[in-house]
């Protein structure tokens, strides 16, 4: 989309043509799901149409158990009847009880405001199995391991079992799975799949990462196909540790430090044309059988896989394997261990490999040796390349093949750092080990390297070993792998080998729970366009089940300040509305778990691993503010009713602990890597009260009136306190004093009047005056500024160490650094902070090479190397917060609180002041449909294109040197039938649009 003016490429209509259409049908938030567990699912549909004013009267839904008692009559199922609604965003259904594992069909009607109707085409959706105790629905299957295997033995367990099918022609087949660690499962012999696009792909790591303690997802899949036409049925999986049998979840209650033995659940339900039924299910017995002799030897999350070829046995997962010697199996003890653990359908998307997004190789470099230790800077020299087998070209580095003997590297670029796993082929002697070793990054001569420059650097990966082993069974024919048990995080790998081998067709298999893209912004700037493509990615390789921090070395956690700060710019980019409130399910357990008292929101979720036992504003608020932005993004605030008592325990918790002093609870972490420190109680009480005041809207939202005014009057209380203890205004100065309140854990000693606290500041609006507003914005933009009389005037500053307009925020004051200045009319100090590549800065990353945002802002520099190595991950999406405010501000497709789910929307858009973008397009798919706003600068007019969602209207902020010079064609857009002029004021023209699409001009003053 770079330098285009729309979001899509669709014909724009005439604002009189009819073309309205029902589309966009979803259930849960999920178009066509399968295993849908909610009583009263909750539907959506949007309208798409390109007349002007195009607005929805009413609605009527229809379910029925086939498609074509849909039509004519009354449906089978329900019927709402004609609803007088404007509402298209969870609507819930109201019919009779639904029943188990059951096919629906349904659409929907909607009436326009001309009186015409439009009817969707029929979409679908399948119950599961409607029970969460573990026995409901499961017709028996319990939970199996392999008899007599010790936990971290050697060999991943593979189970199966054979049945004769009991009818005579196959209808539809449906399988339920889950596990204790993750599977790989099969039907007659073929891997199960999952739809992608037109055809299908691999889910990795199913069923998913959660509180074992608390809840277990499990997965539905239509095997229909693998089922129909035969006589047997085998079912079988491969079982590997993932999250459930790994030091990632050591301090949590299920980790045995000696190991847990791993465990599979499934239910294969099989109707017949005769409308007869069968079921086959895990149980005790001698039914399933169960080895670890296969080739999966070993599998970690942090280590890696190691893959024994010449252990393979063929057929094992089809009919007609012998498998009498293989072990029994036994019922697991975890139900006992775990009696109010639920067992629940997966709500969203799995994650999965995504085939567009693969990444081959862009160099191939053939390493023999090192040599020039003794010249180097940090005495580890450099590699000897191999220049008759190094291919630098990237077309033919794609499909390169590449033969290495002992001692020697082969070492790919996949020109992208990515989360997934690598599928390679292989051709070399009966036993011969080949080791593929992941990284971010290449060495270079600095101190901070951990090898000899060109070198695959691996230091910030800690204790994870992150490494793929593959041993040959020769034979002379290639052998292709992929592995399936883990995950690695990585642009660079490397390749050693025990013997001679040749490597082709090195694929980096990108794995992502963010699989639809539903939002983008482009510009006419390479290096802002660089940015937000790291942004993307980072999201892509951290939305993996559950939001991590990171991929790649020894942590890979849920951590919830990451979260809660990214959330909103990750709603803009992809479909992950059901994915946060998963997350959000994970988080409550792991509060009532593992928070302090009860009540605490946790640091990371699910597991306990590096969770703080101490407060943590910032993190722990992540509870109140995931569900506030949902419902903001998706106008569902079933997830704010959902989380409620949760939300009010973690405040009342906060209340208690502080009494009347309105103080929060304490922010070990403050504000996580800032270059200007910020006090820990001062974030940890704006914290406080920014919670709060989410908490009084979202009161008002759902009817909590009382509850409101109690969070209004509480707010009320912070500020107060909070002007009264950090806000001095003696001697006509005005000072915010966070250097009150504590060091955080990593970082200089804090300093008043930082950016982080004026920022919040005036985000709260925690001060009385006009002119105490102006005075704060004047420190804030003279603290950005940070020009030589700044810094003779600040001497013990840290600011004095960085140049002139420089951000000097952390992890808490990234994602409001820009709106405030955009919200404070110093849109000019934004757009240079964009543009700014010294340190700190966004560009800094990007002018060193990062493919994805980094977790600090020097974490690496072609100067002075690599940052700490201790905390230095290069796929860490915090900083990525920016693209939030790209939206917003620099597109200007921006929310309306009091409108959630773009019901009314602001469309601002914020030509850059500095002259260096002329051309910016954003688009968002909105529940309503896809909001586009774009413009150019040229010749000092603005020009600017516009879609106005049906259903939806938007408040135009538009730049113009008076109200006459914004036009639609030679028409002020004031006299534009439908369009509401509201005012022109400080240089910008506003308007109230109905939906539509608009070519617009506004001449600049």
């Amino acid at each position: 989309m770079a330098g285009g003016l729309g979001g899509a490429d669709t014909a724009w209509a005439a604002p009189g043509t009819d073309r309205s259409e029902v589309t966009g049908l979803t259930v849960e938030h999920r178009t066509d799901p399968l295993g849908v567990d909610a009583e009263r699912p909750r539907f959506g549909w949007r309208t798409d149409s390109a007349v002007r004013g195009r607005r929805q009267l009413g609605y009527r839904i229809r379910v029925a158990f086939a498609p074509d008692r849909l039509t004519g009559g009354r449906p089978d199922v329900w019927d709402s009847g004609r609803v007088a609604s404007a509402d298209s965003v969870a609507v819930p259904y109201g019919g009779p009880p639904l029943r188990a594992a059951t096919r629906y069909h349904w659409t929907v009607t909607v009436w326009h405001e001309d009186g015409r109707s439009a009817t969707a085409p029929p979409a679908r959706f399948e119950t599961g199995l409607l029970g969460t105790d573990g026995v409901t629905g499961w017709d028996g299957a319990q939970w199996i391991t392999m008899a007599g295997k010790r936990p971290n033995s050697a060999g991943a367990p593979l189970l199966r079992r054979q049945a004769a099918l009991t009818g005579r022609r196959v209808r539809e087949a449906r399988l339920y799975v889950s596990a204790l660690g993750v599977y790989d499962a099969y039907v007659n012999g073929h891997r199960v799949t999952v739809p992608q696009g037109a055809g299908s792909t691999d889910e990795l790591l199913a069923p998913g990462w959660t509180n074992y303690d608390s809840r277990i997802s499990y997965l539905t899949y239509d095997v229909t196909a693998r089922v129909a036409g035969e006589r047997q049925v085998t079912l079988a999986a491969v079982l590997g540790n993932g999250w459930y049998n790994s030091r990632v979840s050591e301090g949590s209650t299920y980790y045995a430090p000696a190991g847990n033995p791993l465990a599979l659940k499934a239910k294969l339900l099989v109707r017949y044309a005769d409308g007869s039924t069968q079921t086959v299910v895990t149980e005790a017995g001698d039914a399933w059988r169960a080895s670890d002799q296969g080739p999966y030897r070993a599998d970690d999350i942090y280590d890696g896989q190691t893959y024994d070829a010449r252990r393979e046995l063929p057929g094992w997962n089809a009919n007609g394997f012998d498998a009498a010697g293989w072990a029994a199996v036994e019922k697991h003890g975890f139900a006992a261990a775990f009696p109010a653990a639920k067992l629940v359908a997966y709500p969203g998307d799995s994650a999965r490999l995504m085939p567009e997004w693969d990444r081959r190789p862009r160099s191939v470099t053939v390493v023999t040796g090192v040599t020039g230790e003794a010249g180097s800077r940090n005495g580890r020299g450099r590699v000897v390349v191999d220049p008759a087998r190094t291919v630098t070209d990237p077309e033919r580095a794609a499909t390169a093949e590449v033969t290495i003997g002992p001692g020697e590297t082969a070492v790919f670029d996949l020109g992208q750092n990515l989360v997934g796993v690598p599928r390679y082929t292989l051709s070399g002697p009966e036993g011969t080990q080949v080791a593929f070793r992941f990284g971010e990054m290449l060495n270079d001569d600095s101190a901070g390297a951990d090898g000899p420059a060109g070198s695959v650097y691996r230091a910030n990966l800690r204790g994870a070993q992150a490494t793929s082993t593959y041993i040959l069974r020769g034979g002379g024919r290639a052998e292709t792998h992929q592995d399936s048990l883990t995950f690695y995080g990585f642009r660079h790998v490397s390749v050693t080998a025990t013997d001679r081998v040749t490597v082709t067709a090195l694929t980096g298999r990108v794995a992502t729970s963010a699989i639809r893209d539903i939002g983008s912004v482009g510009t006419d700037d390479d290096q802002v366009n660089q940015l937000i493509s790291n942004v993307r990615w980072g999201q892509r390789g951290n939305y993996l089940w559950v939001p991590t921090d990171c991929p790649q070395r020894d942590e890979r956690l849920g951590w919830t300040g990451d979260t809660q700060l990214f959330c909103n710019t990750g709603l803009y980019n992809a479909d992950a509305v059901a994915f946060l409130s998963h997350f959000e399910e994970n988080l409550i357990d792991s509060q009532r778990g593992y928070g302090l008292d009860g009540a605490q929101f946790t640091a990371v979720a699910p597991g306990n691993r590096y969770n703080a036992a101490a407060p943590v504003s910032g993190w722990a608020d992540c509870g109140v503010i995931v569900p506030w932005t949902v419902w903001q993004m998706s106008g569902d605030r079933t997830i704010v009713d959902r989380s409620w008592d949760a939300m009010t325990r973690y405040l009342d918790w906060i209340r208690r602990t502080g009494g009347d002093s309105h103080a929060g609870q304490g922010a070990l972490f403050a504000d996580w890597l800032a270059p200007q420190s910020t006090g820990t109680q001062l974030i940890s009480d704006v914290y406080y009260g920014y919670v709060t005041r989410l908490m009084a809207q979202m009161a008002r939202a759902t009817g909590r009136g009382r509850e409101a005014d109690a969070y209004d009057g509480l707010f009320a209380g912070i500020k107060r306190a909070f002007m009264a203890k950090y806000l001095v205004t003696d001697g006509g100065g005005l000072t915010v004093r966070s250097s009150l309140g504590g060091k955080p854990v990593n970082g200089p000693d804090p300093e008043d009047n930082s950016q982080t606290a004026l920022l919040w500041v005036l985000k709260l609006g925690f001060y009385d005056t006009e002119a105490q507003r102006r005075g704060l914005v004047a420190l804030l933009a003279d603290n950005i500024g940070n020009d030589a009389a700044y810094k003779a005037a600040h001497p013990g500053s840290t600011r004095v160490q960085y140049a002139e307009n420089t951000l000097a925020v952390g992890f808490l004051g990234v994602n409001v650094l820009a709106p405030v200045l955009t919200d404070e009319g110093r849109t000019d100090l934004a757009y240079r902070l964009v543009h700014q590549n010294a340190m700190p800065s966004w560009l800094y990353s990007v002018d060193n090479g990062a493919t994805t945002v980094w977790e600090r802002w020097n974490s690496y520099s072609e100067q002075d190397g690599f940052g700490p190595v201790e905390m230095n991950s290069f796929n860490h999406y915090s900083y990525g917060a920016i693209m939030e405010w790209m939206y917003e501000s620099m597109a200007g497709i921006a929310r309306d609180p009091d409108h959630p789910g773009f019901r009314h929307f602001f469309l601002r858009p914020h030509p850059d002041p500095t002259g260096r973008i002329t051309r910016v397009a954003g688009s968002h798919l909105s529940p309503y449909g896809e909001i586009v706003s774009a413009w150019t600068v040229r010749d000092r007019t603005l020009h600017y294109r516009a879609a106005v969602p049906a259903n939806t209207t938007a408040t135009l902020r538009i730049p113009a040197a008076g109200p006459d010079a914004v036009r639609e064609g030679r028409t002020p857009l004031s006299r534009v039938s439908g369009v509401e002029f509201a005012g022109f004021a400080d240089g910008t023209a506003n308007y109230r649009l109905p939906s539509g699409r608009y070519e617009l001009t506004a001449a600049q003053g």
